[in-house]
């Protein structure tokens, strides 16, 4: 059986909640053996709903870890939480990496570009491999745009800061193209259009607004424009592509796409605070 450990700031949350039957269901389906077998969480209550972690260990037949390092000894493979924390990803990832066992890190990789890079040097001090991503990498109707020279992605969230990371995710993922510089306009309450440059005429954008489902509209380089609805499970994809990598030891996509998704995050983020304004990367 190959044991997979959560690390999570509260382990009660919707990511931890969903994972465990979406990785079962991932490994039934490439006849693997993963399960997950033990969680450590830093906070015992969660924020979100005040359930502990014995609570939620016990309701998932999941073992509790009393600390990260127990959690790290045991576990064959390891999976990163905390997606509303990304602050906490750099510490978690010191104690995390140096046990040299293939890590998954998830979305919000980190809270700025600096902070991504120390992880990525952790990663490569130790040898250990690891990725991080959105699961709209995922959506499959991004296989279907080829030859893009500009994309427009909407979707929403409860908040810029935290849910922009899936926009600029499809975005990349299409493009792969490094952005010049970034510029935000409020449309609206919570509501905002982020212009970026991409090196092309025409700049990409992203547009934000809670309950706005996620679409992707591209731009070939014959001038046609194609639209899509992103309707595909993107999640239980990823969950795919994360035991795969956990066998493999190899992300499916370049690691400097992570990088470049989390400048222009950091981009957007200092964009809210300066409307209007050319934040360079």
């Amino acid at each position: 059986m190959k044991k997979i450990g959560f690390v999570d700031y509260y382990i009660s949350e919707w990511h931890a909640d969903n994972y465990p039957e979406w990785i079962k269901d991932a490994s039934e389906k490439m006849n693997e053996d993963f399960v997950v077998a033990y969680a450590w969480a830093e906070r015992d209550v969660s924020l979100v709903d005040g359930i502990t972690t014995d609570e939620w260990c016990k309701k998932n037949n999941i073992e509790k870890c009393d600390t990260i390092d127990e959690l790290c000894e045991k576990s064959d493979y390891i999976l990163v939480l905390a997606p509303s924390n990304p602050e906490k990803h750099l510490k978690y990832a010191e104690e995390v990496l140096k046990y040299k066992k293939n890590t998954y890190i998830d979305k919000t990789f980190a809270p700025d570009y600096e902070t991504a890079k120390k992880i990525f040097d952790i990663s490569e001090k130790y040898g250990t491999k690891f990725f991080s991503t959105s699961a709209l990498r995922f959506a499959t109707e991004l296989n279907q745009i080829t030859n893009s020279v500009k994309v427009d992605v909407r979707g929403g969230g409860s908040n810029i800061e935290e849910y922009i990371i899936h926009q600029i995710e499809m975005a990349v993922c299409v493009l792969k193209k490094f952005a010049k510089r970034v510029r935000v306009e409020e449309v609206g309450e919570n509501k905002y259009t982020c212009y970026i440059d991409f090196g092309e005429e025409e700049l990409s954008t992203l547009y934000f607004a809670q309950g706005t489902p996620f679409t992707i509209s591209a731009k070939s380089c014959d001038g046609s424009i194609n639209d899509y609805s992103i309707d595909s499970d993107f999640f239980r994809n990823l969950m795919s592509d994360i035991l795969r990598f956990y066998m493999t030891g190899e992300a499916s996509f370049d690691a400097r796409e992570t990088l470049e998704v989390m400048k222009i995050r950091e981009a957007v983020v200092n964009g809210v605070a300066n409307l209007g304004q050319w934040i360079m990367l």
